[in-house]
């Protein structure tokens, strides 16, 4: 159970990534959940740090 949970986590933070490397808001996050949700802004905000050091365009 612990290994599907964590899975379902690491993929939140993987799109909220992604999301963020597109330049998609924030406000776009597609869960409702507070943890998952959590770990989507946290991918979404680890992509916008990425962007303004200059790794993506």
């Amino acid at each position: 159970m612990k290994r599907q949970k964590r899975d379902r986590l690491e993929r939140a933070h993987s799109q909220g990534f992604k999301a963020g490397v597109s330049g998609r808001s924030k406000e776009n996050c597609p869960y409702q959940s507070q943890d998952i949700r959590s770990h989507w802004l946290g991918g979404w905000r680890d992509a916008m740090e990425a962007r303004g050091v200059g790794l993506f365009r």
